[in-house]
């Protein structure tokens, strides 16, 4: 993705966040552009003062990248249930940073072990559990491999901490273009 498509993306996220904060319509998506209207999945992370306020998405689509990174802004400012008590307001948005995250497939693996930590994020997923982390979950914590697929199996996906050794559990790796915004930016 080119600097164009990337600053085209965290423009219509940004202006997403401040439309639903302010209770305004949601921006227009227009763009010929076919890196953006591929279906893609995606996440859009949201921090203000460099605290984590909504991180939402979707590792499949059917819809262009552009709709679904208004979509998971808008989620990601509204509807992250860990900041329901807490939610985002104007007086945020001077302070806002956004991070968006394009992500491959996901690729089921035999050997978690095999996930370049800083490279691959996970998915983890045994019966109607599942949790994941982005990439950057690694070189923000500094975890172990081993560290990181246990955080995910007991904090995200609420299973023990090493379900991931369990043939049972269903671990996939993905990578992801991580881009993003600080508050003064756009």
């Amino acid at each position: 993705m080119d600097e164009r498509q990337k600053q085209i993306l965290l423009r219509m996220a940004r202006e997403t966040v401040a439309a639903v904060i302010g209770g305004t319509p949601r921006p227009a998506l227009q763009t010929d552009d076919p890196a953006l209207t591929a279906p893609c999945g995606c996440f859009v992370t949201l921090k203000s003062r460099g605290r984590l306020r909504g991180c939402i998405g979707q590792f499949l689509s059917d819809r262009p990248l552009i709709e679904m990174v208004a979509e998971m802004a808008e989620a990601a400012a509204a509807r992250d249930p860990r900041f329901f008590d807490r939610p985002l307001t104007v007086r945020d948005l001077a302070h806002l940073e956004v991070e968006i995250s394009v992500l491959s497939p996901l690729e089921r693996t035999a050997d978690p072990l095999s996930l370049r930590l800083g490279t691959d994020g996970i998915y983890i997923k045994r019966g109607h559990a599942s949790g994941c982390f982005l990439p950057q979950v690694a070189a923000e914590t500094g975890w172990t491999k081993e560290e990181f697929l246990s955080h995910c199996c007991s904090h995200k996906a609420g299973l023990a901490p090493d379900a991931w050794k369990d043939a049972n559990t269903e671990v996939y790796l993905f990578s992801a273009e991580v881009f993003g915004t600080p508050a003064t930016d756009i």
